[in-house]
């Protein structure tokens, strides 16, 4: 998860137009009859890499570690292409339709499970060996697998929490969590922004509501639901969302969120500055934050856990991952790079945006993310299990739109209830249209 960019359609099809006559590895192979990894490149290779336009300093870092693998061997080039994040998924759709997937794809990690089920992706289990398996956070390697298979990983972990200046909840005289374990419940939380805006803050929460709602919904507000008991789908066997998504508790939850927008709490946030021009007092959102946030406000900055909306808290977790499609005729060469972006130096460079890195030896020698450190509550959550990942099924597209529609609803002040009732009821609709989605190999 990370800020997300809005587009034009003819920008998106200019980028995948320029993508598709790029080729990748030369001539396409037939479903099924992709390679995998067998310890050796065969020959030299040329390979076609996309990935998300995310924040600068993300796209950056990877330009970087392109250009730092090209320069360090001859057997294989990697020639990138970056495509806007906001349409991202609809372009891999598109080019897998086509024939015309790269060699290598970038995709947010929820999106996995469609694409491995559409056989988009070669499976990685004989490429990744066995010590960096042992590396890997275990939530990395978790959201890489579909159907008992590996078919992609990620490079960093998410975290989500509140950002929240310290000066201004001591002025409001609200307590600040330390951890999941005293986190403010919804009502205390409700409360406290009233403090706030008691103490001088008009509109003192930020929800990010400015953002493109592509995965941001799903990611940073889910974990109201599930806090609640609810969840976006039965988790038993992702077979259906009636009953789940729409229960009593999922309704009462939104309805509280849906108490700060009509109470004009939530700053609109136009200028993507609410939180650091200093009009809202707490920002709901993600690691992607931390370097601007930290920057801003220094040691007057914390990061809380989210509300705990009546079962303990839940939070975000899981992010973008790397995959070798089935485009490609030599796996061996597309992972020799992707293996490259889990070296020290790229992987520092994913702390140094706030993210925390998917290796453990790297994770445990960054300061920030140690015992007392501004970002340590991100790896509790994750150690802890408060943070959850998305439902791991090829349905996935179809919940996060559906949940995209709900909080779209809570926001102009409709009716909760009729709207997570349609979403229930189109996430069903998508498992039936799919005979339940039975894998295909």
């Amino acid at each position: 998860m990370r800020k997300r960019t809005t587009v034009s359609v003819v920008l998106a099809a200019a980028s995948l137009a320029l993508v598709a006559c790029g080729g990748g590895s030369g001539t396409s192979q037939a479903a099924g009859t992709a390679s995998t990894c067998n310890g050796k490149i065969d020959g030299k290779r040329t390979l076609s890499a996309w990935f998300h336009t995310g924040q600068g300093d993300e796209r950056t870092a990877f330009e970087q570690a392109v250009n730092a693998f090209n320069a360090k061997q001859s057997d294989v080039v990697v020639k990138p292409t970056f495509i806007p994040e906001g349409s991202y998924n609809e372009q891999v759709k598109a080019a897998a339709a086509s024939g015309s997937l790269p060699d290598i794809l970038d995709f947010d990690g929820p999106n996995l499970y469609n694409y491995a089920w559409n056989g988009n992706l070669q499976p990685l289990d004989t490429c990744v060996s066995q010590q960096l398996r042992a590396d890997l956070l275990p939530t990395i390697i978790k959201q890489g697998i579909y159907n008992t298979k590996l078919y992609g990983v990620g490079t960093a972990e998410s975290g989500l929490g509140l950002y929240v200046r310290k000066s201004a909840f001591v002025k409001a005289g609200v307590r600040i969590p330390t951890s999941t374990a005293d986190a403010w419940t919804a009502a205390e939380f409700t409360d406290a922004l009233a403090k706030l805006r008691a103490a001088g803050f008009a509109k003192p929460l930020d929800l990010q509501i400015n953002q493109d709602q592509g995965e941001w919904y799903a990611y940073g507000f889910a974990p109201i639901i599930e806090s609640a008991g609810a969840d976006v789908i039965s988790r038993a066997n992702f077979d259906k969302a009636d009953g789940v998504i729409n229960s009593s508790a999922s309704v009462a939850a939104l309805t509280v969120m849906q108490g700060w927008f009509k109470n004009e709490y939530v700053d609109a946030n136009t200028d993507d500055a609410a939180f650091t021009a200093g009009r809202a007092a707490v920002s709901w959102v993600g690691h992607w934050k931390y370097a601007g946030y930290s920057k801003k406000w220094g040691d007057d900055l914390a990061i809380v856990p989210l509300p705990n909306f009546g079962t303990g808290v839940r939070t975000g977790e899981g992010s973008w991952q790397w995959g070798i499609t089935k485009h490609t005729e030599d796996a061996d060469a597309a992972w020799a790079f992707i293996s490259s972006l889990f070296e020290d130096t790229y992987q520092k460079q994913v702390a140094a945006n706030g993210a925390i890195p998917a290796s453990k030896p790297v994770l445990n020698t960054i300061p920030q993310f140690a015992a007392g450190g501004p970002e340590r509550l991100y790896v509790d959550q994750l150690d802890s299990g408060a943070a959850l990942p998305r439902p791991a099924t090829p349905a996935y597209p179809t919940i996060s739109l559906a949940f995209n529609k709900v909080i779209a609803t809570v926001r102009s002040g409709g009716n909760v209830q009729t709207a997570l009732d349609q979403a229930a009821k189109s996430i069903d609709q998508d498992i039936k249209d799919n005979d339940g989605y039975p894998p295909k190999s």
